[in-house]
């Protein structure tokens, strides 16, 4: 079978044209910056046919360079993708064997996100895929999907002859890693949990038991709409509680959330006069 070339993103721009460089592979692997995620084993898990997806500033979980095919996709932001305003593409580049990266997705998904060039990318060999809307019928409207939940909805939606895993995709907070609050967590893993319990795709390691599903069995006598809105119940009054716990935290740090979004502000102006 013959693979794409490394340098094989350069100028694809359309979804027939994406769709045709993923069926070449037998496995797709999206790998989510997590501490759930060791490459090394990854890696040895899957065939060389496989084909591992990176998302944004991969130094992040990559310690030394990535010897397996290889993309990146790296998300459009209002001031342009996070790794070329900071300066981090040749960081970033680096961490993929050459013979074996196939280059740059460089993905939107709003409007008011922008694409940006492969001379942003410093040469670094880059499509583009416009998927503005592609989630507003269905996605939380006052939320933003994930470039990881987009991507694997998208490869799903292309009825790829090719297995689709998702690797890291817990959405864990941890002392490394903040889970961003413009993103709806839960949303996207219920929907990707959903999505691997019919098939559509895997999540790597597996799924865990849903011990809620054994209920049923235990209350018979109760239909199964009576048993999900007692769980609904309980959680709704646990995050109740928690809720009113974040508000006394959200007092107690209104000083350094002040600073902090000061600093946020003044670091896409800090790195734009940096560059010039």
């Amino acid at each position: 079978m013959d693979f794409p070339a490394s340098g094989a993103t350069a100028n694809l721009t359309t979804s027939e044209q994406w769709r045709a460089l993923f069926s070449a592979f037998s496995h797709i692997i999206l790998v989510a910056n997590s501490d759930e995620v060791n490459i090394k084993e990854l890696q040895a898990e899957y065939p060389q046919t496989a084909l591992f997806v990176f998302f944004n500033r991969v130094y992040k979980i990559l310690d030394d360079q990535f010897s397996g095919r290889s993309l990146l996709i790296s998300r459009a932001q209002p001031g342009g993708a996070n790794i070329v305003y900071r300066q981090e593409v040749t960081d970033v580049v680096k961490l993929f064997a050459p013979e074996q990266f196939l280059g740059i997705m460089n993905i939107r998904l709003a409007a008011g996100e922008r694409l940006n060039t492969g001379s942003d990318y410093l040469g670094t060999p880059t499509g583009h895929l416009d998927l503005t809307g592609f989630c507003a019928d269905f996605y939380p409207l006052d939320k933003i999907p994930t470039s990881g939940f987009a991507m694997a909805l998208w490869l799903v939606d292309q009825e790829l002859p090719t297995k689709i895993i998702l690797a890291g995709f817990s959405a864990k907070r941890s002392e490394k890693w903040r889970v961003v609050a413009v993103h709806d967590w839960t949303f996207e893993q219920v929907f990707l949990r959903l999505f691997a319990r019919v098939g559509k795709l895997s999540m790597d390691g597996g799924l865990q038991t849903n011990c809620y599903s054994t209920l049923a069995a235990r209350f018979p006598e109760l239909p199964a709409a009576e048993i999900s809105s007692t769980i609904a119940e309980v959680l709704s009054s646990r995050l109740s509680q928690t809720d009113a716990q974040v508000d006394k935290l959200i007092s107690l740090t209104n000083v350094l959330r002040a600073i902090d979004e000061l600093l946020r502000r003044l670091k896409p102006q800090f790195f734009k006069r940096t560059k010039a």
